[in-house]
């Protein structure tokens, strides 16, 4: 029931980031695009807190915990094209999420404790399979893939392509690329709104009475489109950059995140109070990201990565991204590479902290997500590499072992760390 959107994409980011440091040390030039299958395993352990949840209207607890594995195997079909099956299962604990009842566990109801009902956790199943054709002349690559994934209360389904095309002996590479997601809600709302709900500990001026109506459309798409440019510059720098369009359309609001007003009478059982509405955003949003990466090779032993993405959407929110990252080469076999990331952005339009928002507004939310805050990220990884593959695990031999800690400290007093692991096997 928790949107897993900026969780995956901080794996997503941590997996590729493990998965270029080892690709950057093999540029050897191969007749077949790929000699034979891979097999990556990527497991992760994330863990957050803070006290700004929107599940209880911006203020309460956001503790969480997340497991998640992954499974990659990339399969050459023939010298020219490669088949990649992509495979995840992602399972958390939410306190959070857990307050969409908060009435089903505890004597005391409070935001800032967990309830033991079943809303505090969930598990998610994705399944990302795509196919790749490579040229003759390896100067010309296209891509299909599509996307399943699966929990209690969302269903996504997803296609995409590329075209990449090479230029100047492999020297300059354009990549243009576009995406539909297709998902579709299955609302749950907090238990206070249900009907039916009635409970004789509610304490209050006049009788609780929320202003509250069920969204009649539980669909949302996203159709994105993305232009990269990249460049080796000289023999240790190469430069990229890249643009993405995004438009999404459809129920944008997360049916379960709580809005108080400041105009109305006040409902609590307990500690607890009760929700005025659901956050209500618009149906539509327009996102554009662009920015560039530039990597130095500073000599055998040491590298230097660097990567800018300035953010703009129609909501109100703009947003810098700086990440630095320096793998430095310990032995023949072991690499480490300690990495910081800066992130800032500006609120919505539509953000008011708790009971702030006034019952006459037409749109309107407190998840901090959509606030003003600033971030740091403090990360180490290290890399082992066994270029002869000794250890085996049926008939794949082991290439490389990526181990990575990220530490994450937002402003608004969110805190999470991620350990991840993650390992490629190649067939004999």
């Amino acid at each position: 029931m928790l949107q897993p959107t900026k969780l995956y994409g901080l794996l997503t980011v941590i997996f590729l980031m493990m998965v270029s440091v080892g690709q950057a040390q093999d540029n050897s030039y191969t007749k077949r695009v790929l000699e034979t299958s891979e097999l990556d395993m990527l497991f992760s352990y994330y863990s957050q807190d803070g006290n700004n949840a929107a599940v209880t209207g911006g203020e309460g607890t956001e503790e969480l915990t997340d497991v998640t594995s992954t499974i990659v195997l990339r399969t050459p079909l023939n010298a020219n094209d490669i088949l990649t099956v992509d495979v995840g299962l992602s399972a958390y604990t939410s306190a959070s999420s857990s307050n969409i009842n908060p009435l089903d566990g505890g004597l005391n109801v409070t935001p800032f404790d967990a309830s033991s009902g079943e809303s505090r956790k969930d598990m998610l199943v994705y399944f990302n399979p795509k196919y790749q054709h490579n040229s003759e002349d390896r100067n010309k690559i296209w891509s299909a893939n599509a996307y399943v994934s699966s929990e209690y209360d969302y269903f996504s389904v997803g296609i995409g392509g590329s075209y990449t095309r090479l230029f100047n002996e492999r020297n300059t590479e354009i990549t243009l690329s576009g995406n539909v997601f297709m998902d579709k809600w299955n609302a749950i709302y907090p238990i206070e709104l249900r009907d039916g709900f009635f409970d004789d500990r509610i304490t209050g001026n006049g009788t609780y009475n929320p202003m509250f109506t069920e969204f009649d459309k539980e669909t949302r798409n996203s159709y994105s489109v993305s232009l990269s440019f990249s460049q080796i510059l000289s023999r240790k720098l190469q430069g990229a950059l890249f643009v993405d369009v995004v438009s999404q359309n459809g129920l944008l609001s997360t049916p379960f995140q709580r809005i108080y007003f400041s105009d109305t009478e006040d409902f609590f059982i307990d500690d607890f109070q009760l929700a005025d509405n659901v956050e209500q955003l618009p149906d539509s949003r327009f996102k554009i990201p662009f920015g560039g990466r530039l990597n130095y090779y500073l000599n055998d032993l040491m590298a230097l990565r660097t990567y800018y993405r300035f953010y703009w959407d129609d909501w109100g929110i703009t947003s810098h991204t700086a990440n630095i990252e320096v793998p430095v080469k310990v032995s023949d076999k072991f690499l480490v590479y300690p990495t910081y990331r800066y992130y800032t952005q500006t609120a919505a339009d539509y953000f008011y902290e708790k009971g702030q928002v006034q019952s006459n507004y037409e749109f309107y939310t407190s998840d901090h997500d959509l606030s003003q805050f600033n971030a740091h990220q403090y990360g180490l990884g290290v890399q082992y590499k066994d270029i002869f593959t000794q250890a085996k695990i049926l008939s794949f031999g082991l290439k490389t072992i990526d181990l990575r800690f990220s530490q994450y400290d937002r402003s608004d007093g969110l805190n999470a760390f991620i350990v991840t692991l993650g390992t490629t096997f190649v067939g004999n």
